[in-house]
């Protein structure tokens, strides 16, 4: 096959239906924060993700240059038990939302690489299932806090490295 027709071909693929916007390009995430703990527990970091496209995407995870370990989990009560597991998605419903929130899914986040204290903010790169990344800004709050606080209210931010160390707010 000539390349010219190979070139038309794979344009042809494309157009056809397999091009797409990445899933991070259709999520907003705001409402982000971190719930500290205090001594070695881990801390919870919760965002409201919502979904403009006109397909579902799915959260796999997150990563963080200031914590070494970050694990999508959900928290649930049966029988009068709080029972915490790992899970592999959330999923993002076309033009609707989800929210990672205390008592429900949450992003657990271990062993902090420098010390994290209420103020800071941390960049979590939230990943989703095609692969792609949304860098998005936590505000991290005292143990009591029950919710990110009226004055960060939306802290996405396009996926780039830049330097994800917390830093006073």
């Amino acid at each position: 096959m000539k390349p010219i027709a190979l070139s038309l071909l794979l344009s042809g693929l494309l157009l056809a239906g397999g091009a797409h916007a990445a899933d991070a390009d259709q999520v907003r995430a705001s409402h982000a924060w971190i719930r500290l703990l205090p001594g070695a527990l881990p801390a919870g970091a919760y965002v409201t993700l919502e979904n403009d496209g006109d397909r579902p995407v799915a959260l796999r995870g997150a990563a963080s240059t200031v914590y070494a370990e970050v694990m999508l989990h959900r928290s649930s009560r049966e029988g009068g038990m709080s029972r915490m597991s790992m899970v592999d998605a959330l999923e993002v419903p076309a033009h609707g939302k989800a929210e990672l929130a205390p008592a429900g899914y949450h992003l657990m986040l271990t062993q902090p690489k420098v010390p994290v204290k209420p103020g800071d903010t941390v960049t979590l790169t939230l990943r989703f299932g095609d692969g792609s990344t949304l860098a998005t800004d936590f505000i991290a709050r005292p143990a009591n806090a029950l919710d990110a606080g009226d004055e960060h209210a939306d802290h996405a931010m396009p996926a780039m490295d830049h330097g994800a160390m917390p830093h006073g707010h």
